[in-house]
């Protein structure tokens, strides 16, 4: 493994600055956590980590509590500024890759069955590693991935578009609930200057795609690199011929591909169909608890004592 090293503790000292200027202005609103939790809306336990310093807030959540707690843009201006992850670890045969998006000045990628990690959020990618790796191991390359996203999600950060098979949207990682946050994330970041993002869809026939994933990366001096995975291993192509060969296939597919609102509509209606199959999971759950409750309350009348015909109680 590999390490990005800074002052130690920084990251947590900043992360801790967060949540206690967030508590400051919860408290101010006369509002409890569950209470803002609600309004965000998210669980009770992700506003108590914020607060504590355990947790890094997506984007999304600091602009929301701006808006809520009208701070004006306080919260948005600090998470810009934090550098959440001072301290990272990257699997060896990824370090190279995590070091190129350290510094490119440009990233065209096309992606399929799963979200690439520059889009994840926190719980996609953990449902995602979970296949693998759990506790401490886990927890370290949710951060090292995450950690890849905060120089892209920056106000003057590099180019990035991304070219998502339909196949990202419909393969369910981590539960309906998960797919409906990382939806809308997509949404959010997509309206980002720095970030386009566009669908093929599963019904576009004669569109010509790649066989797998791979990204087109251009560093500041000009060196441009293909990148592609097997299942453990990062491959690094700069032959140019190769890169323009790429290059030529992502400009096609690219064209070929819904555009960038289009994409939006598609993504909208893909987050809509998780949330509705929620909804209705939630009122069967409640529909199942009724029903076993009548059976319930039928079998303590059963079980309770027989009066034959004739036969009358003694007084």
């Amino acid at each position: 493994m590999t390490r990005r090293r800074a002052d130690e503790g920084e990251g947590a000292t900043t992360a801790a600055l967060f949540g206690e200027v967030l508590r400051h202005f919860r408290e101010a609103a006369f509002l409890t956590q569950e209470a803002l939790a609600r309004q965000i809306p998210c669980d009770r336990s992700l506003v108590a980590h914020v607060e504590s310093g355990a947790r890094v807030p997506q984007e999304t959540f600091a602009k929301k509590c701006d808006e809520l707690l009208g701070t004006g843009g306080v919260l948005m201006r600090m998470w810009v500024r934090i550098d959440w992850y001072p301290q990272v670890e990257h699997p060896d045969w990824f370090r190279r890759r995590a070091e190129m998006d350290a510094v490119a000045v440009a990233v065209r990628a096309y992606q399929v069955h799963v979200v690439p990690g520059l889009l994840q959020t926190p719980d996609y990618a953990r449902a995602l590693l979970s296949q693998t790796v759990s506790g401490a191991e886990l927890e370290e390359l949710v951060r090292a991935r995450l950690s890849r996203q905060q120089r892209f999600c920056s106000e003057d950060g590099p180019f990035y578009a991304v070219v998502l098979d339909e196949s990202c949207l419909r393969h369910v990682v981590g539960g309906h609930a998960v797919m409906s946050d990382q939806c809308s994330h997509l949404l959010a970041v997509g309206r980002r200057p720095n970030i386009r993002i566009q669908v093929t869809p599963a019904s576009g026939a004669g569109i010509v795609r790649p066989a797998t994933s791979m990204s087109l990366i251009e560093l500041p001096k000009g060196e441009r690199w293909v990148y592609s995975e097997s299942l453990d291993r990062g491959h690094f192509v700069d032959d140019p011929a190769v890169y323009a060969r790429h290059s030529q296939t992502y400009d096609v597919l690219r064209a070929d591909s819904l555009s960038a609102r289009q994409s939006a509509d598609l993504i909208g209606d893909a987050m809509e169909g998780y949330e509705c199959h929620e909804q209705v999971r939630a009122e069967r759950g409640d529909l199942d608890q009724e029903q076993l409750q009548r059976k319930q309350r039928r079998r303590l009348r059963r079980s309770g004592p027989r009066i034959h015909p004739g036969r009358r109680p003694r007084a």
